[in-house]
């Protein structure tokens, strides 16, 4: 269920009623809050049936676009757009969620809306193309991570048309073998010569995971301690197996009186909660 979300989609009008600011996209929290016993508890907050996009700016040459919504119990979050001549690109992105929403922060120390902002890390987009991204991208701040995937938008649209041409994040963006052009050597002799059909073999297995050893403290005390090896299954599109890498992978997370979290990164934004 990890995927399981509502999508948004915000068309933003400007005064002649033609579209400004476009955008469709997914998103959900992940939030680590202070109970009244002191414990730390994770939860996690997705956005709701009902979504309004007040505030939302169109933006010009001398005012940043920004891209509001507001969701659920008194929970918001927005995006501001600046540009040049050429170019836009996302700026910084606020998230404000409201702790008294006891139905996903039962027990909280703390009452009332706690705001995160975090600087976008969007590359520039030549005005006029869509932004892409239909990989999952996260940010962590301030004990929330912020996760992101298929991702539609378009700043300072021009003329109320969206544009055709799609500017792809690099985590779509496909890695591939440069091709070798044919040469005169290797044209002659494929001609001359009698070629068997290449053998077919099976696909390459995809090795066990290598074992890692993480810790969390409290204090000088060691609290938590995990030996193991990771290995993911992802079935989207098809089957996809990501073995997590200790060397590159760092533990993170807190020890209360009567819960524990460990959190691992890899360093490519994949990130597990135990």
């Amino acid at each position: 269920g990890f995927f399981q979300s509502y999508a948004v989609e915000v068309d933003v009008k400007d005064a002649s009623n033609a579209t400004c600011l476009y955008a469709k996209w997914m998103m959900r929290f992940l939030i680590k809050y202070e109970t009244n016993s002191s414990d730390y508890k994770n939860t996690t907050l997705n956005l709701s049936s009902s979504v309004t996009h007040n505030g939302s700016v169109c933006g010009n040459d001398t005012q940043a676009a920004l891209l509001a919504v507001q969701f659920g119990e008194g929970h918001s979050w927005s995006v501001n757009f600046t540009k040049t001549n050429e170019t836009y690109q996302g700026d910084f992105i606020t998230l404000t969620y409201n702790t008294n929403d006891t139905a996903v922060f039962p027990d909280a120390k703390r009452k009332g809306p706690v705001t995160i902002v975090v600087k976008d890390t969007m590359r520039p987009v030549q005005l006029n193309n869509v932004f892409v991204c239909h990989s999952t991208d996260s940010f962590e701040a301030e004990n929330v991570t912020q996760i992101f995937w298929n991702v539609t938008v378009q700043a300072f649209v021009q003329n109320g048309t969206i544009g055709k041409k799609e500017s792809r994040c690099r985590a779509d963006t496909p890695t591939s073998a440069p091709t070798v052009p044919p040469t005169i050597a290797n044209v002659t002799t494929a001609s001359a010569t009698t070629l068997s059909p290449a053998p077919t073999t099976a696909p390459k297995p995809v090795e066990n995971p290598d074992t890692g050893n993480y810790s969390l403290k409290s204090g000088n005390k060691t609290c938590l301690l995990a030996t193991l090896g990771l290995q993911l299954n992802v079935s989207q599109d098809k089957p996809l197996l990501i073995n997590i890498n200790p060397k590159t992978t760092s533990a993170d997370g807190a020890c209360g009186n009567t819960t524990a979290t460990l959190k691992l990164n890899d360093g490519n934004s994949t990130l597990i909660g135990f």
